[in-house]
């Protein structure tokens, strides 16, 4: 492959086999080198090619300003991710998590550790991404020796909760936000906490992270099941209220009109998650 662009030392741009624009690592794999030189495959250890021309530039970016071993730990990290989560993640992730690992390792060794507000709801809505975010703090002090707080596993958790949704991580934060007041009105109408080892809390996360997203995009369901919804409302009247009170505070909140549906949804996944 044909060397385009030297980074650094160990990290070059190439053009592969198929004329795509791909970014080649390995130790000394630039020394001695210079754009149009063939790329040494022997010394080539690592290539990665995202399929966003926007994400190429900003990979590219980070590759040269963060140290590789940072970057190579956050590789480690994202394989460990894709295995635990069995889901699909968005490119931009070998982006936000080793820029986000590489400055916390800095921040750590200055004696900044950051409080996570969300870090309660984190657990609670993401254990999955969670307990991806603990791992990954074992893998950072196992090769830095810099030990993460559980703060800091929050803060990773969201990282890979933002790129199975491929939205921007503000979104996410919104998001998880969002879910914490809806447990909040929850918890006022019925006066105890949702049982949260259950296969119904879990359903009803599934639905409200869904719900969030529907509300950031402003899309709504239609409104076929609206006679459905006279029956529940009769069945289940304390669900009812408590969910027009979260879509009166969404109305309030984020000008989002819940239709009749998402007030079917939400009346049925409270009622499962309160009795």
């Amino acid at each position: 492959m044909k060397i385009e662009k030297i980074l650094n030392n160990n990290v070059v741009v190439a053009t592969d086999e198929n004329g795509m624009e791909t970014v080649l690592m390995g130790r000394g794999l630039a020394f001695g080198r210079k754009p149009g030189d063939e790329a040494c495959a022997a010394r080539i250890e690592k290539r990665f090619t995202l399929h966003s021309d926007q994400l190429q530039d900003k990979f590219q970016q980070l590759i040269a300003s963060i140290p590789l071993p940072h970057f190579l730990m956050s590789e480690r990290i994202i394989n460990h991710a894709k295995i635990m989560l069995g889901k699909e993640l968005s490119d931009s992730i070998y982006v936000t998590l080793p820029d986000h690992i590489s400055a916390a390792i800095s921040r750590y060794k200055e004696g900044i550790r950051l409080p996570n507000p969300l870090l309660w709801d984190i657990r609670q809505f993401y254990k999955d991404e969670y307990e991806v975010g603990l791992k990954a703090n074992e893998i950072v002090l196992e090769e830095t020796g810099v030990q993460f707080t559980e703060d800091e596993a929050g803060f990773i958790a969201m990282h890979f909760v933002n790129a199975q949704l491929g939205g921007d991580i503000r979104e996410v934060y919104d998001m998880t936000y969002l879910m914490q007041e809806v447990f909040r009105i929850v918890r006022e109408v019925f006066g105890a906490e949702p049982d949260r080892d259950s296969i119904d809390y879990y359903r009803f996360v599934t639905h409200l992270k869904f719900f969030a997203r529907r509300i950031m995009n402003g899309e709504h369901y239609g409104d076929e099941e609206a006679d459905l919804l006279e029956v529940v409302r009769y069945k289940y009247p304390k669900a009812y209220a408590c969910a027009e009170r979260v879509c009166a505070y969404v109305r309030q909140e984020k000008g989002f009109r819940a239709g009749k549906n998402e007030l079917l949804y939400l009346t049925i996944h409270i009622a499962r998650v309160t009795g």
